[in-house]
């Protein structure tokens, strides 16, 4: 379920992740999920794991930097991508502060390697039961277009549990197997930003 709420500059949706039904993990309360939309052209994401923590693997955290196969551990994600498009991109954010960007022309097909530099904002905070991270991604870096047409986002999770096993989390599930690339997964809608 996704919940929207005007603030003074940006609009603010709340909605809570569900588990794929044949990937779950017991450890797991609940996954919540804040996008922020600013009249600025930045997204913020705030994703807050409510866990039993000791049953989680959650790597260390370390300085910001571009990292690759993300999803292979616990990890947080969205896809984004113009209304009017097909192509779209991946973000994943580790809780050790790495991160990572890869470009589709459309379904799982990748495009050539965009030269911008994205540098998002990676805040992580940790408590006896909780797991909050936060990012503050630039959209202009994407495209002048990105910062202020609709998008569609699809937001996703990957929690590893301590056996190294994987559950996964979306705001929806596609049928089948965990596939958050899955144009059935693109369910939050960001619309254009009008002076």
């Amino acid at each position: 379920m996704i919940r929207s709420g005007p603030m003074s500059d940006r609009l603010r949706y709340t909605a809570v992740l569900e588990a794929h039904p044949e990937a779950r993990n017991d450890a797991v309360r609940s996954i919540e999920v804040r996008a922020s939309r600013l009249q600025s052209g930045t997204l913020q994401m705030s994703y807050v794991l409510d866990a039993d923590l000791d049953r989680v693997r959650i790597p260390q955290l370390g300085s910001p930097r571009i990292g690759d196969r993300l999803w292979q551990h616990t990890c947080f994600e969205f896809f984004i991508r113009r209304k009017d498009r097909t192509g779209y991109q991946e973000f994943n954010f580790s809780p050790s502060a790495e991160w990572a960007a890869y470009a589709f022309e459309h379904y799982r097909k990748a495009a050539a390697p965009e030269q911008k530099e994205l540098k998002p904002s990676i805040t992580v905070h940790k408590s006896a039961t909780k797991l909050e991270l936060d990012v503050s991604l630039d959209l202009h870096a994407l495209s002048a277009q990105h910062a202020v047409h609709a998008l569609t986002l699809a937001i996703s999770a990957v929690v590893e549990a301590r056996d190294g096993s994987l559950s996964y989390w979306a705001l929806r599930h596609a049928p089948g197997k965990p596939d958050f690339h899955h144009s059935d997964a693109f369910v939050l809608e960001l619309d254009e930003i009008r002076d």
